[in-house]
């Protein structure tokens, strides 16, 4: 049985499919909690124009809805998208492609969501306070976005690169190939 990266010196005994398994896992469990806060949004975003104040805000205010609204939009493909690629990979042994491939979709789609929720903060605080006031509320509330969505973790695994070697590819095992469990 092949080892997974060590923790604390420590290294999980796993078969590659075993892995993919617990990757697997380990993303739809953040998805539940990524998806739910992109549709609480996107749902907040398709009410905004029947509600009679709309019809106050002005052409700025109008474009930056419209800019979020589709940035919210894109945020829930991307972070539903793992969930369509699977009901049609079901049962078709590749459970690495579509491991792989979702978290590229998922990391994108946070981005979107990201800017979608400053996005947001624009729009209130602009029909709140006036358009400077939202463009500096707005950038100071991109800052934690940037740093604790990417930059950190960009940085820990470009520090993780520099002290070990890459990760193999996953290849199935003889054993592998005949558990064969279904994706």
């Amino acid at each position: 049985m092949p080892d997974s990266p060590s923790v604390n010196g420590e290294r999980r005994r796993e078969t590659s499919l075993e892995r993919l398994d617990r990757n697997l896992e380990e993303l739809t469990g953040e998805l539940r909690v990524v998806v739910t806060g992109v549709q609480v949004l996107f749902a907040f975003l398709l009410i905004v124009p029947f509600d009679t104040g709309f019809a106050h805000v002005g052409d700025f205010e109008r474009t930056v809805y419209f800019v979020t609204l589709i940035l919210a939009a894109l945020a829930a493909v991307c972070t539903i998208a793992p969930s369509a690629a699977h009901r049609f990979l079901f049962r078709q042994d590749d459970k690495q492609y579509l491991v792989f491939s979702s978290n590229r979709v998922v990391i994108v789609g946070l981005a979107f969501l990201a800017l979608a929720m400053c996005g947001s903060l624009l729009l209130v605080t602009t029909k709140l306070f006036g358009v400077t006031a939202g463009v500096l509320t707005a950038s100071i509330g991109a800052i934690p976005f940037a740093v604790l969505w990417f930059a950190g973790p960009i940085i820990r695994l470009r520090t993780l690169g520099t002290r070990s070697p890459p990760p193999t590819p996953i290849r199935p095992t003889a054993q592998d190939r005949e558990e064969k469990p279904a994706t």
